[in-house]
């Protein structure tokens, strides 16, 4: 058995090697040539799998330790019996601490100008697709004060959601929210397309001072809208991001938001354990990396977030970094420490 695999998976090193031939290889530099005679994949967002890398291969499994999957061509691989697996839900409370440091910021900032204690007591935070991430930021964002309004199209339909559950049409809460985060998939088409989705109509129709966050995927923003109420993870164009938009955000992390050792960590275990399922591997139904931490999440009242916050993730710093040296997305991305979730 032979599997190609990104050579910067972390946690990976070494496991597998028991059972197959693993060659590891940068993952924008994987091609053709290498999969030929491989029988799974193992990758992150770098290796576009679809017909012009695969075709001819013996390849039958794709495990891609994200939660997108929009470098993978789906339908072709179903129809070529590939098996694809995603880590879906792996990195849901990485984000959640980079939403979070951005919500301390937030309000910070919004108390520095009126009287009174930084609380969040009146704020309307909109969040934009209510998956893995988005139902997590939504339940510690109410938690903490602010008044949640929830829009997934997809999960209304199906579960016949509503204003009971805080779920409401998008236009209701562009118009009523003072910040809003989107966490949805990048889909081009049909009516729940999210791909440029953020334009300058829908700005428009925003409060003037309205901030956007968005750790989802960068098409979601229509190039060359982003301004001083973004904040942005997740760009058009990376890793060449355009440093003008870069400049003048308020503040800006390359691609990292989910970059917790925890959520690396699952999503690691999450691909080697459908791998040994679907190849009869002898690993452990529920493995997970050994010198790994693992996940303990837990509650935290408003105050002790913004408290704490610093010690696990300073945005601010981390934004300023990458302004002062944009050049380095890609290195600050692909060497970048991961930190240690705390809620």
């Amino acid at each position: 058995m032979k599997i190609i695999a990104d050579k910067d998976i972390p946690f990976l090193a070494g496991v597998l090697e028991p059972f197959a031939e693993v060659v590891y290889l940068r993952g924008d530099a994987i091609g053709p040539a290498d999969v030929r005679d491989a029988d799974a994949i193992l990758t992150r967002t770098r290796t576009r799998c679809n017909s012009a890398l695969l075709e001819g291969s013996r390849v039958r499994f794709i495990g891609t330790a994200t939660i997108g999957f929009d470098h993978i061509d789906m339908p072709w691989c179903a129809a070529n019996g590939i098996r694809v697996t995603t880590a879906a839900g792996c990195n849901a409370r990485g984000v959640l601490q980079w939403v979070s440091a951005v919500l301390a910021q937030l309000v910070e900032r919004q108390n520095r100008k009126v009287a009174g204690e930084s609380e969040p007591s009146g704020m309307v935070l909109g969040v934009v697709g209510v998956g893995n991430v988005g139902s997590l930021v939504a339940k510690y964002a109410a938690d903490w004060g602010f008044r949640v309004m929830k829009s997934d199209p997809p999960r209304e339909r199906a579960e016949g959601l509503g204003e009971k559950e805080d779920f409401y049409p998008l236009d209701e809460i562009v118009a009523a929210a003072d910040v809003m985060t989107f966490h949805v998939p990048l889909t081009a088409d049909g009516p729940d397309a999210t791909k440029g989705m953020v334009g300058r109509e829908f700005l428009a129709a925003t409060k003037p001072n309205a901030v956007i966050l968005n750790s989802s995927r960068g098409p979601v923003l229509q190039p060359g809208v982003e301004g001083r109420r973004f904040i942005i993870d997740t760009w058009n164009g990376e890793p060449n991001i355009d440093l003008g938009i870069l400049e003048r955000v308020l503040l800006g992390t390359p691609h990292i938001a989910g970059y917790s050792q925890q959520g690396k960590a699952m999503a690691t275990a999450m691909i080697v354990r459908a791998l040994a399922s679907e190849f009869g591997l002898p690993l452990a139904a529920d493995w997970y990396p050994e010198r790994a931490l693992r996940s303990v999440p837990r509650e935290i009242d408003w105050k002790e977030m913004c408290t704490r916050m610093p010690q696990y993730f300073d945005i601010a710093a981390e934004s300023a970094l990458l302004k002062a040296e944009p050049e380095r997305f890609e290195e600050m991305r692909d060497n970048y420490k991961y930190r240690e979730e705390f809620f």
